[in-house]
C-alpha cells in the first residue's frame, strides 16, 4: 500500500506542475521512495528518473541553490543568469554531500547557456545535477561494470544541450588497481522499447587519464555519465582484421577437407569399422560448426528478422556441443582400444554414441529455446582502440548465447569439462605409448612416428579447446591468435590425421597380403 500512496503521490504532482509548486521535503520523500525496490521493468525506472528531472526543475526554494541526498541519490538544483561565467562542483566541498570512498568533480563551461540565452531572454535558467551512486536505475543487456558504480547527470531546463565547443569537464577518482582494464568514459542512450533501458556509448566523450587513480571525462554534452570499465578480455581491434582473416580462411579450409573426408566414408563405407563412423561423426560436427559459424557473423550484421537470428544462434550453439560431445566420444574410444583390448565389443555401440553425440546437445538446446528463448540473439563483442589519450570502442555483432549464466554454464562449463576429460585421456594414452615403448631401442623412423601420433592424438582429442580458459592479462593476445588458427583449421588437421591413418592401414594392409603371397610361394 505504501508503494501505491507514492505512486500516486509523484503522479499527482507531475500532472500539477504547473498549479503548485513543489517543496524540497516533497522531493527528498520523492527520492527515498525510489531507492526503494520496486518494478524491474526498464520503462518503470526510466519513467522514475523523469519524474525526479521534472520536480526539480519546478521545486520552490529560497535562495540559489538547493542540495537534496538520499542514501544513494544527490541532487543540485542551480538558479543560473545569462551572465553565467562557469560553474564547478567537488564531491569534497558539497555541503551534506555522502560519505563516498573517492571524490568527484563536474566543471562547466560558460558556453553552457548562450545557446538558451539567444532564443529568449530568460530571467533565470536552471541547472540540474543528479548524482547516482548505484548502477540499478541504468542496467543495460550486458550488465556493465562502471567505475565506483557512479552516474553523473546534468540537465539545463527542459532543453537538450549538445556540441559544445567548451566541454564539461567530469572527474572521477578511484583506489582500484585497473592496470589490465580500459576505462572509458560514456554517456547513457535511452533505449527505444519497453524492454530495453538503453545503453552506454561513447560519442561526444573523450577519455583521460592525468593518474593511475583519475579518470578525466571531456563530453560536449549533458547528460548522464559514467566511467565504463572494459574487462582484460575485451578484443583490441587492430586485431579484428586479422583475425576474421584467419577464422575465414581456416573455416573454409575445414569445410572442405570435413567433406572430402565425409565423401570418402561414404565411398568405402563397406570396409569402415566402429573407429571410421566416430571420426566421420566429429568431421560432420565439425562441418555444421563452421558453416553455422560463418553465418552467424553474416546474418547478425544483416537487417535479419530476430527469429532467424535466435534460430542460427542455437544451431551454432547445438553444434558446438556436438563438436565437444564427439570429441569426448574419440577420448572415450580411444580409452576403450587401450585399456580394454580383450572386451572391447558393445552390443549397437556407434548408435548409442550417435544418440549421445547428436541427442545430449539438442535436449539441451531445446530445453533453453522453451524455458526462455531470449538466450540467443544478436551478442555484441565490444572492440577497444587507443588513440594517445583518447579511449573508445566499437561493437561487433553476432548470432550467439545472450545470457551470461548459459554461456559460463553451457558453454564454457560444458567444454571445460570435455577438455578435461580428454586431458586425463591424452595423458593416459601418452603413459600406455612410453611404458610399451619403455626397454626399446627404438629405431628413430619409430621415434618419429611415436611424435606424429601424439600430435594426431592431441588433435583429434581437441585439447586446443582448453585454450579458451587463458583468455586474461597476459595470456591473452597469444591466446587470441592460437586459439583462433588452431581450431579454425581443426577440421584439417583432423583431415590429415585421417590421411595419416588411412595411409597406415593401406601400408599395414599391403605389408599383410605381401607376407601372405611369400608365405604360399614358399609352401608351393
Amino acid at each position: 500500500m505504501d508503494l501505491c500512496r507514492v505512486l500516486f503521490f509523484s503522479l499527482g504532482f507531475l500532472t500539477c506542475l504547473g498549479k503548485m509548486a513543489m517543496t524540497p521535503k516533497d522531493l527528498l520523500f520523492f527520492m527515498e521512495t525510489m531507492e526503494q525496490p520496486r518494478s524491474r521493468k526498464p520503462s518503470v525506472r526510466t519513467g522514475h528518473i523523469h519524474q525526479l528531472e521534472q520536480l526539480l526543475l519546478n521545486v520552490s526554494f529560497p535562495g540559489h541553490n538547493l542540495t537534496l541526498q538520499t542514501r544513494t541519490i544527490q541532487s543540485l538544483v542551480f538558479k543560473l543568469a545569462c551572465n553565467f561565467t562557469g560553474l564547478s562542483l567537488s564531491s569534497a566541498a558539497l555541503e551534506q554531500g555522502p560519505q563516498l570512498q573517492a571524490l568527484h568533480t563536474m566543471q562547466f563551461p560558460a558556453e553552457l547557456t548562450w545557446d538558451a540565452c539567444s532564443r529568449t531572454r530568460l530571467a533565470e535558467l536552471r541547472l540540474i545535477c543528479i548524482y547516482f551512486f548505484t548502477n540499478k536505475f541504468f542496467q543495460d543487456d550486458s550488465n556493465s561494470s562502471l567505475l565506483n558504480n557512479y552516474i553523473l547527470g546534468a540537465q539545463l531546463g527542459h532543453r537538450p544541450v549538445n556540441n559544445l565547443r567548451d566541454p564539461v569537464n567530469i572527474s572521477i577518482w578511484h583506489n582500484q588497481s585497473l592496470e589490465f582494464y580500459t576505462l572509458t568514459c560514456v554517456f547513457w542512450k535511452e533505449g527505444d522499447s519497453q524492454h530495453s533501458q538503453g545503453g552506454w556509448s561513447p560519442e561526444g566523450c573523450r577519455t583521460e587519464q592525468p593518474s593511475p587513480s583519475q579518470v578525466l571525462c571531456h563530453c560536449n554534452h549533458l547528460t548522464y555519465f559514467a566511467v565504463l570499465m572494459l574487462s582484460p578480455a575485451q578484443l583490441p581491434t587492430e586485431l579484428q582484421a586479422p583475425l576474421e582473416y584467419i577464422s575465414l580462411v581456416g573455416c573454409s579450409v575445414s569445410i572442405l577437407a570435413s567433406l572430402l573426408v565425409i565423401l570418402l566414408y561414404i565411398h568405402d563405407r563397406k570396409q569402415s569399422d566402429s573407429i571410421a563412423s566416430i571420426h566421420v561423426n566429429l568431421h560432420v560436427s565439425v562441418l555444421l560448426l563452421n558453416v553455422t559459424f560463418l553465418l552467424s557473423s553474416t546474418l547478425a550484421v544483416a537487417p535479419v528478422p530476430g527469429v532467424a537470428c535466435t534460430a542460427l544462434a542455437a544451431t551454432l550453439h547445438y553444434t558446438l556441443l556436438s563438436c565437444l560431445t564427439w570429441m569426448a566420444m574419440e577420448g572415450f574410444n580411444l580409452y576403450l582400444l587401450l585399456g580394454r583390448v580383450y572386451n572391447i565389443y558393445i552390443h549397437h555401440y556407434v548408435l548409442k554414441l550417435c544418440a549421445l553425440g547428436w541427442g545430449v546437445p539438442a535436449l539441451l538446446v531445446l530445453l533453453l529455446l522453451t524455458v526462455k528463448s531470449s538466450v540467443y540473439g544478436p551478442c555484441t563483442i565490444p572492440l577497444v582502440h587507443n588513440q594517445e589519450n583518447h579511449t573508445g570502442f566499437q561493437n561487433v555483432s553476432m548470432c550467439w548465447v545472450c545470457s551470461p549464466v548459459v554461456h559460463s554454464v553451457l558453454v564454457m562449463g560444458y567444454g571445460g569439462l570435455m577438455s578435461l576429460f580428454n586431458l586425463v585421456v591424452l595423458a593416459w594414452a601418452l603413459w600406455a605409448l612410453r611404458r610399451l615403448r619403455a626397454g626399446q631401442k627404438a629405431p628413430r623412423t619409430q621415434a618419429c612416428r611415436d611424435t606424429v601420433t601424439v600430435l594426431g592424438l592431441t588433435v583429434l582429442l581437441g585439447t586446443t579447446w582448453a585454450l579458451a580458459f587463458f583468455s586474461f592479462g597476459i595470456f591473452l593476445l597469444p591466446q587470441l591468435f592460437l586459439f583462433t588458427i588452431s581450431n579454425s583449421f581443426y577440421g584439417f588437421f583432423l583431415f590429415l590425421w585421417f590421411c595419416s591413418q588411412r595411409c597406415h592401414s593401406q601400408a599395414e594392409a599391403k605389408t599383410e597380403m605381401e607376407r601372405i603371397s611369400s608365405s604360399q610361394m614358399t609352401t608351393h
